[in-house]
């Protein structure tokens, strides 16, 4: 039962929609990947100019070149839409629909000349390996397991018509494509299965790494990495709304005696009391990271008032409910110290936000602790 438990979550983290830092990287992927494909769609040019200059018929040469420029026109304007990260969201699903139809497309096309050379054609069938695999590079993978599925449907329903539509047995031998044995058909299927299986799972361990990469272990908040990635698109987004974007830097007082009095773990436990009140009192939209230390920021779409208001009313709650720490029951009464910037007023980058907080945060740490500044005096 545990095995199955565990199964089922790791199947539903798989199929939830990835962190943001893992979008803004799968973003590149897909980039990457219309790339290739745009290699692979130039190089299809060559196949009607080789089949005319090997003794080819005219008008398959010209079908063949038809659906190569075709092919290039579509993959130019996946290029085009992969420029822009904020199509990312939906366009490997598309994408991956695109190259895995294209590939049936294909087989359906030779199915039609030849039944065994649409169902016995190896180099084209791994077309569908690699559509499959190429998903492991925007590293979601709820696109491996979409690619996955789209190809055992469409190739089970090929495989299904050309049999059905085969008037005789005779119609499934070929001299240069073997026979068509269904045994052999159902295990292309398996292998497409299990293909999409390991795929899917790099794809997921490509996002733990990433989200490890950009979350603090000991509190599970994003890190500095976090505040690197997604700071920019904060400010800009609070710009386009035209609203405040406030940045408290917070600092838990005097955790290196609790440290050298308590031990380390009662200062990580202090660490994580702090950060469970900060996040109970949360509003909708704040963002709370740990930068390192005893460093929390704390981002908050309001404006350096109300930011205030927010963290203040914090700093008093920690002071009315202490840690209980040893085994005697002993209570550990906390404060903290924060400076609070806001954009646009304050700067309009997060170095510059943060920078301006530190300077806050100082002061109050001058003044004694247990305060927080959002002006100069």
């Amino acid at each position: 039962m545990q095995g199955l438990h565990g199964l089922r979550g790791t199947l539903s983290r798989l199929m939830a929609r990835p962190d943001s830092i893992v979008l803004e990287l799968g973003a590149g992927g897909e980039l990457l990947v219309a790339r290739l494909r745009l290699l692979f769609a130039a190089l299809l040019l060559v196949l009607p100019v080789a089949n005319i200059l090997t003794g080819g018929g005219l008008g398959e040469t010209l079908a063949g070149l038809a659906g190569a420029i075709l092919i290039n026109l579509l993959s130019l304007l996946w290029l085009l839409l992969a420029r822009d990260p904020r199509r990312y969201p939906w366009l490997p699903f598309v994408t991956t629909g695109f190259d895995v139809s294209v590939v049936t497309l294909v087989l359906g096309l030779l199915a039609w000349q030849h039944p065994p050379a649409g169902l016995n054609s190896t180099v084209v069938w791994c077309c569908y390996a690699l559509a499959i695999m190429f998903t492991a590079l925007r590293g979601d993978g709820r696109a491996s397991v979409f690619a996955g599925l789209l190809a055992i449907l469409q190739y089970g329903a090929l495989l299904a018509v050309v049999v059905a539509s085969a008037d005789s047995p005779e119609r499934l031998i070929s001299s240069d494509y073997g026979v068509v044995h269904l045994g052999s058909q159902f295990q292309r299927l398996v292998l497409l299965a299990i293909l999409t299986a390991v795929t899917a799972v790099i794809a997921f361990r490509t996002q733990q790494l990433v989200l490890t990469s950009g979350h603090d272990r000991l509190t599970g908040l994003p890190n500095r990495t976090w505040l690197v990635h997604q700071g920019p698109q904060l400010l800009a987004q609070a710009r386009s709304q035209e609203c405040s974007l406030s940045v408290a830097l917070v600092n838990l007082d005097g955790l290196g005696r609790i440290n050298q009095q308590e031990g380390e773990h009662a200062g990580d436990r202090a660490l994580c009391h702090v950060v469970e009140l900060l996040r109970g009192m949360s509003g909708r939209g704040d963002r709370l990271v740990r930068l390192g230390g005893d460093e929390l920021v704390a981002v908050m779409p309001q404006p350096a008032g109300t930011a205030w208001e927010r963290m203040d009313a914090a700093r008093r709650e920690l002071t009315s409910r202490p840690l209980v720490v040893g085994r005697g029951g002993g209570r550990m009464y906390l404060s903290f110290s924060a400076g609070i910037a806001c954009s646009p007023a304050d700067g309009l980058s997060m170095a510059d936000l943060l920078r301006r907080a530190d300077r806050r945060l100082r002061q109050s740490k001058l003044e004694g602790g247990n305060k927080v500044i959002a002006r100069d005096d």
